[in-house]
C-alpha cells in the first residue's frame, strides 16, 4: 500500500442551486458560474430547460426519478431517487450541480439531500434562488405586505399542511401564501374559511408564474370556485399544475390590477414568428421578450458560397497587398464570408491593418469586433446602405492615397451603396461574397402553426422574407398579425394575399418590434375599455384565410 495515499475516498463537490420559479432571467450570476463548471447536472424537470443552456455542451445529465403513480401508468419507468443520483455522482469525484425549482431552502426536498452529503463527508454549497412563493406573487403584481408593512406573512404548503397549521392561519389575519395545485386550490380556500377566515377575504391564484404562460385570477375565498368556473378552468389532466395563492385582507390582492406589471406587457404571451436565423434575430428576439412575447426564429434563407470563388480570392489578396482604402460590410454574412476566406489563407484580423472598415448595423459591427476588428464607420442614423452613405466621406486625392473600396456582399444585394460610393468619387470592387438561397422548410409542427393560426404575429423584415416564408411554409393564418418593415415589404405581403396590420415608421427591425408592441398595447386597451377579456390574436380563429384589403 502506498503510505502517502489518503485513507478515505476522494469525493466531488455538490452545488445546491436555486433556479427560480421559471423565468430564465431570474438565475443569479453565481448560478450561471456554477452551471458552467459542472460535470454533472441533476435538475428538477420544471427548470431543466432554464439551467441546461448555461451548462457545458457535454455535461452529464443522468436520468431523473419518476415515482408518482400517474407517470407509472403512462409507461414511464421508475428510476433511482434524486438523492442517490447526487450521491453517486459526488462519490465519483465530479462536480455536481443539483438545480431545484425556486430556492433550495424553501422549495423541494434539497435539505434532505444536503444532510446526506454532510453525513458522508461530501462538501457542498448552496446558491440561493428566487423562491417560488416570493417570485410568483411579485410577477403577479401582489406585494405580500401593504404600504405600511403591517401584514405578517405565512407560507403554507397545502400538500403537507396539518390541521393545526390551517387552524392557525385561519384564525389570524396574516397574509397566507399557499402553494397548491389548480385542482386543489378551491379546497384550500374552503379549509381557510372552515378555520375562521371570512369568505370575503381577497385572494389571487397564479398559475405558471414568472413565465409567459402566467395567468392570475382575483377572487375571494368564498367566490373562487365561481371565478374559476366563469374562466372555464375546469378539471382536466393539467389540473394538477402548481399554483400560488395569496390570501389576506392586507395583501395587495384586492388592488392587483394597477400593479399587474408582467401580465400587462403589450405582447404578453404572444407567439411571434421571426423569419430569421437565431444569430440574425438575437437582439430582435431579446426586444420582443422585453414586451412579453415568445419569439420563434425560422430561417427563410440559407447562405452558400459564390458559384465561382476567383473574384473573392482576388479581392482578399488585394486587401492584403494594399489595393483598398476601405472595406464595407453590410451584413453578418459578409463578415463571415471574409473571415472564412482569411482562415483558408492563414490570415487573421491583423490583415486589416491600415484599412478603414465600415459596418451597417449593430449585429454586423458586433461580429467584426468578435473577429478582432473595430469598425471605423457605423451609420449615425438609419442602419442601412443609405444611412452609411450619409456619413461616408467623399474621395479626396490629397488625404486618400487609394481610391478603391472593397464591398463583399450577397448576390441579390441592391445597387444603392455601389452607386452612392461612385457618386462620392470612389472606385468600387463589388464582389459576390455569398449567395442567398431559399431555406429548407421548417418542421411540420411549425408549418402547421403558421397555417393554422398558432402564431399571434409575424415580423417581415424584407420582401424576400415574405416570398420565402410563404414558399417554404405557406401563408400565415388570417388571425395572425402581419407586421412589415416598410412599404415595399408591405406591398409584397399584400401581393401574396396578406393584410398588413402594422407598418414600421422607419426601416429598422427594432422600430418594427416597437410598432408591433404599440399595436398590442392599443389592442389590449381597447379590450379593457370595452369590458372584454384580453386575448391573444391566436385565441380567435375565424375559418377563412387572411386576404389583403381591396
Amino acid at each position: 500500500m502506498n503510505p502517502t495515499a489518503p485513507n478515505h475516498p476522494v469525493h466531488g463537490h455538490v452545488t445546491f442551486l436555486g433556479a427560480g420559479p421559471g423565468d430564465p432571467g431570474l438565475l443569479t450570476l453565481r448560478a450561471v458560474e456554477a452551471l458552467a463548471a459542472a460535470d454533472v447536472l441533476i435538475a428538477d424537470p420544471q427548470v431543466l430547460d432554464v439551467v441546461r443552456v448555461h451548462a457545458r455542451a457535454h455535461v452529464d445529465m443522468p436520468a431523473q426519478t419518476v415515482t408518482d403513480e400517474s407517470s407509472k401508468t403512462a409507461g414511464v419507468p421508475a428510476l433511482r431517487d434524486t438523492a442517490n443520483l447526487v450521491m453517486t455522482a459526488a462519490r465519483s469525484g465530479r462536480r455536481v450541480v443539483r438545480a431545484v425549482l425556486g430556492d433550495p431552502g424553501l422549495d423541494g426536498h434539497a435539505a434532505d439531500e444536503m444532510l446526506s452529503c454532510a453525513t458522508e463527508g461530501i462538501t457542498f454549497e448552496v446558491v440561493p434562488g428566487v423562491a417560488t412563493a416570493v417570485g410568483v406573487p411579485a410577477y403577479a403584481g401582489v406585494p405580500l405586505r401593504d404600504g405600511k408593512g403591517r401584514a405578517d406573512v405565512r407560507f403554507v404548503d397545502a400538500r403537507t399542511a396539518s390541521a393545526t397549521c390551517w387552524a392557525e392561519v385561519g384564525a389570524s389575519e396574516v397574509t397566507a401564501v399557499v402553494s397548491t395545485t389548480l385542482d386543489s386550490v378551491v379546497a384550500a380556500a374552503a379549509e381557510l374559511v372552515s378555520a375562521g377566515r371570512r369568505p370575503d377575504t381577497p385572494m389571487t391564484v397564479t398559475v405558471a408564474g414568472t413565465t409567459t404562460r402566467q395567468r392570475t385570477w382575483t377572487a375571494t375565498l368564498g367566490s373562487l370556485a365561481q371565478v374559476l368556473k366563469a374562466a372555464k378552468v375546469l378539471p382536466s389532466p393539467d389540473g394538477g399544475q402548481p399554483v400560488i395563492a395569496v390570501v389576506g385582507e392586507r395583501s395587495a390582492a384586492a388592488q392587483r390590477d394597477p400593479l399587474s406589471w408582467f401580465e400587462s406587457k403589450p405582447l404578453f404571451g404572444w407567439n411571434v414568428l421571426v423569419p430569421r436565423t437565431k444569430e440574425q434575430a438575437a437582439s430582435l428576439s431579446d426586444q420582443l421578450r422585453s414586451y412579453g412575447a415568445v419569439p420563434s426564429e425560422v430561417p427563410t434563407i440559407a447562405v452558400e458560397p459564390p458559384r465561382t470563388p476567383q473574384q473573392m480570392e482576388r479581392a482578399v489578396k488585394g486587401l492584403v497587398t494594399g489595393r483598398y482604402e476601405w472595406i464595407a460590410f453590410t451584413s453578418v454574412n459578409a463578415v463571415k464570408a471574409v473571415r472564412e476566406k482569411f482562415e483558408e489563407y492563414g490570415l487573421d484580423a491583423r490583415a486589416f491593418a491600415g484599412i478603414k472598415v465600415a459596418a451597417v448595423g449593430e449585429q454586423t459591427a458586433r461580429s467584426l469586433v468578435e473577429f478582432g476588428v473595430k469598425p471605423d464607420l457605423v451609420p449615425s442614423g438609419e442602419q442601412s446602405a443609405a444611412g452609411l452613405l450619409e456619413d461616408w466621406p467623399p474621395y479626396d486625392p490629397v488625404f486618400d492615397p487609394i481610391d478603391r473600396v472593397f464591398l463583399p456582399r450577397a448576390d441579390i444585394a441592391t445597387e444603392t451603396l455601389v452607386a452612392g460610393l461612385i457618386e462620392l468619387g470612389w472606385e468600387v470592387d463589388d464582389v459576390t461574397a455569398y449567395r442567398t438561397v431559399r431555406a429548407s422548410p421548417p418542421p411540420a409542427e411549425t408549418r402547421e402553426a403558421i397555417k393554422g393560426g398558432g402564431f399571434d404575429a409575424v415580423l417581415f423584415t424584407s420582401s424576400s422574407t415574405v416570398r420565402n416564408l410563404v414558399g417554404i411554409a405557406g401563408k400565415p393564418h388570417n388571425v395572425t398579425v402581419i407586421a412589415c418593415i416598410g412599404p415595399a415589404t408591405a406591398k409584397t405581403a399584400e401581393e401574396h394575399g396578406l393584410r398588413v396590420d402594422v407598418l414600421s415608421p422607419e426601416p429598422s427591425v427594432h422600430k418594427l418590434a416597437e410598432a408591433l408592441a404599440d399595436f398590442g398595447a392599443a389592442r389590449r386597451d381597447a379590450a379593457l375599455e370595452a369590458g372584454d377579456p384580453v386575448t391573444r390574436p391566436s385565441e380567435r380563429r375565424p375559418g377563412s384565410r387572411r386576404r389583403a384589403r381591396s
